[in-house]
Order: structure tokens, then sequence, then C-alpha cells
């Protein structure tokens, strides 16, 4: 990354909800940004998940509670904890995740993007 790099304006710019796409990399992680609205898939991860809302609320159902975000707070989901991220507005989001993080884990859905997806400039 040689210039810098407005997350909300790229989130914005992004045309598919739940479509997260790669900005930059932090040794072997990814600094992803996504337009979400409506409700996600559940699954679960191997690796911690770090959330940051860039614009608007996310909620994030757990089996064993639900936490919402607002603008410019964070949330890490810990690694193995099934999460179902939902939004009734839209909303812009900051992943940050290893390069090795499956979009929806092992669960297949509709939503699921490839890692090839994700690099792709929006």
């Amino acid at each position: 990354m040689r210039n810098p790099i407005n997350l909300k304006h790229k989130a914005q710019s992004i045309d598919e909800h739940w479509s997260p796409k790669v900005v930059a990399a932090v040794d072997d992680n990814f600094v992803k940004v996504a337009k979400v609205k409506g409700e996600f898939t559940w699954h679960e991860h191997e690796e911690d998940e770090f959330f940051m809302v860039l614009d608007g609320t996310l909620k994030i159902e757990m089996e064993a509670e639900t936490v919402t975000l607002k603008q410019g707070e964070v949330y890490v989901v810990p690694k193995g904890v099934r999460h179902k991220p939902s939004s009734s507005d839209e909303c812009l989001i900051m992943l940050f995740e290893k390069q090795s993080t499956l979009h929806t884990g092992k669960t297949k859905s509709a939503l699921t993007k490839d890692i090839k997806d994700q690099l792709s400039s929006s």
C-alpha cells in the first residue's frame, strides 16, 4: 500500500452486500471492507475475527449473546464461536482477519465469497 486508503469511501464503492474486499495486508492478515444489509449466514472460523463499524449499525448474534456495534465501535468474535452478523439498514464495516480465514468458515452458502472475489477491486 503506497497511498492512504479511506476505508469508508472504499466500502461505499462496493456494489454487492456481504462481498468483502481486501484493501491492505498486514503480515499474514488482511484488512477488508464490506457493505452489508440483511442477515448473513451462521458460521464460525478457526481464527478470531475483528469487526469495526465504519458507518451504520451491525448486530452480531452468537449462541451465548448478541452484540450491537455502532459507528467507530469494534468487536472480536473469538475463534470457534458461531455467529451471524446482520444489519437492518445498510452498514459499512472493516474486517481484520488472517489471510487463511475462509469467508464463511466450513459453512457454504449462497453468500460465501472465494478469496479471489475478495481480492478483486470493487
